[in-house]
Parts: structure tokens; sequence; C-alpha cells
């Protein structure tokens, strides 16, 4: 099943390393970070979900939590981290989803389009789940999606940008221009006139076009 951006994101109950969880619950009222690896025990997703534990804190500022999924079951997600604590410097502190039977790897398409299911006489094991991040908003609608290939790792410092970007254009008319980072000045949407921007922001903007108007950030 392909799924789109501001589609809602499917509803799931997993086992994970810190027990049952049913996702739309578990994200509550925030926003939400669910990732995938191909297999435990892999050198790139070994670094990492080192970094993303080290960036745990960061996300939770923004009310963004994080859990990760694998094909493997929860018993060797348990046995991996302590790998990964050992090389990377940060325990796992997130809960990771232990889907042997592939069902949530199938709702989000993450089975890798060459891989083979238990049907054809292989196992969970012998699968690969493709390597995606989806950002989950408060209103369990998907926010963002990004599929990187096997050997390349993923960027999360990105993914925490995009965050701070998706937060403040929810909340204001704006939109975040290239390489966007938190502080910069943003984009007064075109939606907004410029008598309506003259209330928003009294102390004025910079017009490069009349569809282009540099803002300093809302507080």
């Amino acid at each position: 099943m392909a799924l789109h951006i501001g589609e809602e994101a499917p509803n799931f109950t997993a086992e994970t390393t810190e027990g049952t969880i049913d996702f739309h619950d578990w994200i509550g009222d925030g926003w939400a970070i669910l990732f995938s690896h191909p297999k435990d025990f892999t050198p790139v997703c070994t670094t990492e979900l080192g970094y993303m534990a080290g960036l745990k804190s960061e996300f939770a500022k923004r009310n963004c939590k994080v859990v990760g999924l694998s094909i493997d079951p929860v018993t060797d997600h348990k046995e991996w981290a302590k790998d990964i604590e050992e090389t990377q410097g940060h325990a796992v502190n997130y809960p990771i989803v232990g889907d042997s039977d592939m069902k949530v790897a199938k709702l989000y398409d993450m089975l890798h389009p060459e891989a083979s299911g238990p049907s054809e006489g292989r196992t969970a094991a012998d699968n690969a789940t493709v390597r995606s991040v989806f950002v989950v908003g408060p209103d369990k609608k998907i926010k963002l999606m990004l599929t990187y290939p096997m050997t390349t790792g993923r960027n999360f410092d990105e993914v925490l940008r995009v965050v701070d970007s998706m937060q403040l254009t929810a909340k204001h008319q704006v939109a975040t221009p290239v390489n966007w980072k938190a502080g910069d000045d943003v984009i007064i949407v075109p939606s907004v006139s410029n008598e309506q921007a003259k209330e928003k922001y009294p102390d004025g903007w910079k017009t490069l076009k009349p569809y282009l108007r540099l803002v300093a950030p809302p507080k």
C-alpha cells in the first residue's frame, strides 16, 4: 500500500523493547518519528540507532517521540542494544518494534521490492525492510517520508531540522526557505496579503518579489 504525505498514518499494535504499544495511543497529542532498519546487527544501522539515542532529548523538547522498527524479534533488539551502546556511546533509549510477522512493514510499504515473503519458502529474517523515516503529527497524519539506500547512513540532524520547520509552519502562515535553520528568516506564504501581513508583522518584511517576502520568524 503506497502512503502519501497528508494521509493518516496506519495504526498498529506491536511488541517493542518497552512493551506493547498501540501506535496512535502511544503518540498521544504530540509528534512521532517511526524509522525502520533492515536487520539487527547491521553496521550502518548500528551507527544510526546510537546517534538517534543521543538526539532523543532534542526531539523530546519538541514533544516528539521516537520509535524504531525491524523485522527481527524483540529479543534480538535487546542483544543488539548492547553492541550499540558499546560502539556508539549511547544506549538505546526509545522503543524498537519487533515486527517478525512484517505486519507493520507491510502497512508502511517498508518491504524491499526484491524481498520474498515466508509464503515463498523464506523466513522473515530473509526479508529486508527499506530504511524509511516517517514523521507523524498530533493529528496522526503523515508529515514527512524519507527512504534511504542500504549503504547510506541517514541524517537525523536533518530530521530534527524538518520537525522544527513543520512545527513552526503548522502554527503560523509561513514557509521555510532552502537550508533554513531555527532562527532564520521565514517566508510569508502567498495566501497572506500585504494588508494581512502588516497586522501580523508590524515591523515589516523584506520583499524580494511580490511572491517572495522574507520576515523574522514568529516568536
